[in-house]
């Protein structure tokens, strides 16, 4: 099992990035997928999940009405359009997979609740 993190890069406060995890190896519309991140120094935080088929979604507060989570099946691929980006959004950003949950309502917010990790792409915010 793959996940391949993308997309990351330099961008100013206000701007705009769309980051991409790619999966392979794995049936990926059976997965939920997350993005955490992980700024220096601090510990990695949730940050986005999105349910196998796309019908659930979640934000951690900070990225409410910010960031958008989305994922197309048929190319194994989440994104996550990240808007208004702000210096404190500047880490690591990681996507993670995990067997779909049978509780429709249940977000997994958890690290140690995904199986799959992606590498990181590197997010900078500059002033």
């Amino acid at each position: 099992v793959q996940l391949q993190a993308s997309g990351g890069g330099l961008v100013q406060a206000g701007g705009s990035l769309r980051l991409s995890c790619a999966a392979s190896g794995l049936t990926f519309s059976s997965y939920d997928i997350a993005w955490f991140r992980q700024a220096p120094e601090k510990g990695r935080e949730f940050v986005s999940y999105i349910s196998w088929s796309g019908s659930r979604t979640a934000y951690d507060d900070p990225v409410k009405g910010r960031f958008t989570i989305s994922r197309d099946n048929a190319k194994d691929t989440v994104y996550l359009e990240m808007n208004r980006l702000k210096l404190e959004d500047a880490a690591v950003y990681y996507c993670a997979a995990k067997v779909y949950s049978y509780n429709t309502l249940y977000v997994a917010r958890r690290e140690d609740e995904y199986d799959y990790w992606g590498q990181g792409t590197q997010v900078t915010v500059s002033s």
